[in-house]
């Protein structure tokens, strides 16, 4: 079993101080794991030697009811006393706690003092006026409660691509292993490896599909069955996540792929292409004059309709099929094409692993360099690194590359935070220092567009600026980004040479892909 980090540990803990406060749970109690969360997320290092040494009881405020959950935690990776505490929480208030501004007294206020269980009813007492009316809320805080419901509401039954393709590879692996299947794949957007998904779409090749779905609606995973079909079952799976598996005969396969990857105005795009061919096109087979035309895989179907073949992750209608006809598709980026990161945190500030680990992870990945940037001083939320704390750093880091001779290079950087008026939070003397700076807005997301644009603008006219971080702010199915003007951006981006990140964090993926392609055509 792989041992949780500090992080998981400190993440449970918080989270048990929440359901006890959610709960009415005397205060010093809810303060002791509170408390113990933030004393383990201010001490340096790995927590691996405590644990296993028995020296949690001499670190202050890690009573013995925190050394038996995080004992617990550390020897089966699950806690049964945050399992106790978690079934007691009524499931709509832990919804109505991902409402931005409603914390853990008010949600607690809510539910006694109006009754509230779910979000739902949350909803209706909005527009009833009578969350205005409660003590210490009022209409703008209502307001806002009504903007996060809709929120909430517009990301239900959506999930990262990051949580769905573990689970989906895994079912995968068993699919293709299940005696009388010939092939099988991930399909959907999940295959097109789309950021968000509503869905698992699983296709497999088999000649009787009855065993498949027996198989497939009694996994131990599954925890509803939707629909039990002969070519079609649904299932919701522990995740939460649905998960739809179709099994055709292994001469319809690659049709069956092609079409259920998608996407829906990709697919209208290519049949119509096929049209102008001569042919028909649909999930189960291309015909020409009412004759199947043979086709042992996606690759030959494309090659049938005189393109090369296109990676799931372009099938968007966005000049793909143009581009494949004229054969100039962009080779899509591999793990081999990783060279570094330049974005990367340490336990210094909010990371989970100290600068040695971190280098050398990144020597064993085969990568030619890593890029430090922990959080700077005005991040006080994420332990920030003040002057005094970066030239600690930075000398750290000049030994490790001495070390490496040459090898392996660490640079010397820092993720500065953007103030308000568009300045970086240190001065011109410590912001030489590095080998590049990011700089992101993580603060005062509220500004009007014109506002955040100049902010953006200023940052970028800084000399010691290399990169803006996470541009648009935005945190999947949690946050839309601020309003800014993009186009402007990249366009100063481009004249000042400053590089826009992609952000490869699954709560970001920021650059999104959609507007990656203009910021390279802007140069």
């Amino acid at each position: 079993m792989v041992k949780p980090a500090k992080k998981e540990i400190i993440a449970v803990l918080e989270e048990m101080a929440v359901f006890l406060e959610l709960l009415g749970a005397n205060p010093f109690k809810v303060r002791a794991f509170a408390n113990g969360a933030r004393v383990l997320e201010g001490m340096g290092g790995d927590i691996a030697p405590y644990i296993e040494e028995g020296g949690l009881s001499q670190i202050k405020g890690i009573g013995p009811g925190l050394i038996r959950v995080i004992t617990e935690l550390w020897e089966t990776g699950a806690s049964s006393d945050y399992e106790e505490l978690r079934s007691e929480v009524p499931e709509g208030l832990l919804e109505m706690l991902r409402i931005q501004g409603l914390g853990p007294k008010r949600v607690k206020a809510i539910h006694e003092k109006l009754g509230v269980d779910t979000l739902a009813e949350l909803e209706y007492a909005c527009n009833e006026n009578r969350l205005s009316a409660l003590e210490g809320f009022g209409a703008k805080t209502q307001a806002n409660v009504l903007k996060g419901i809709d929120q909430l509401k517009r990301y239900r039954n959506q999930h990262l691509y990051s949580s769905a393709i573990q689970e989906a590879e895994a079912f995968l692996e068993e699919l293709q292993l299940l005696k009388g299947v010939k092939r099988a794949s991930i399909a959907g957007s999940l295959r097109r490896r789309k950021e968000v998904i509503k869905d698992i779409d699983l296709l497999a090749a088999a000649a009787d599909s009855k065993p498949v779905m027996e198989w497939f609606v009694k996994h131990p995973s599954v925890v509803d069955l939707i629909a039990h079909g002969e070519t079609k079952s649904s299932v919701r799976l522990k995740s939460g996540i649905q998960c739809d598996l179709r099994v055709v005969s292994d001469k319809e396969f690659p049709y069956a792929l092609h079409h259920f990857t998608g996407s829906k105005e990709h697919n209208v795009a290519m049949r119509g292409r096929a049209q102008g061919l001569g042919y028909k096109m649909n999930e189960y087979g291309l015909f020409q004059g009412g004759k199947l035309v043979s086709c042992k895989s996606e690759e030959e179907i494309f090659a049938k309709l005189g393109m090369d073949w296109l990676p799931p992750e372009l099938r968007e209608d966005r000049g793909e099929i143009t581009a494949a006809e004229q054969k100039r598709l962009p080779r899509i980026l591999d793990w081999e094409d990783l060279r570094g990161a330049f974005h990367v945190h340490t336990d210094a500030s909010d990371g989970a692993a100290p600068l040695k680990k971190m280098t050398d992870s990144a020597r064993k990945l085969g990568w030619a360099y890593v890029g430090i940037s922990d959080h700077s001083q005005t991040a006080n939320y994420a332990h920030g690194l003040d002057p005094k704390r970066v030239k600690e750093q930075q000398a750290e880091i000049d030994a490790l590359n001495q070390r490496y001779k040459g090898a392996f290079r660490v640079f010397k950087g820092i993720e500065s935070d953007i103030l308000p008026d568009g300045s970086l939070d240190y001065s011109d003397k410590v912001l030489a220092s590095f080998d590049f700076v990011i700089g992101s807005i993580h603060s005062n997301f509220k500004m009007t567009a014109r506002q955040q644009t100049a902010r953006l603008v200023k940052a970028m006219k800084n000399k010691h600026l290399t990169m803006l971080g996470h541009l648009t702010g935005r945190l999947l199915l949690g946050r839309d980004g601020y309003e800014f003007d993009l186009e402007e951006i990249l366009r100063v981006a481009a004249d000042l040479g400053v590089a826009i990140e992609i952000n490869a964090n699954p709560h970001r993926l920021d650059l999104d892909w959609r507007n990656c392609r203009r910021a390279k055509d802007l140069g």
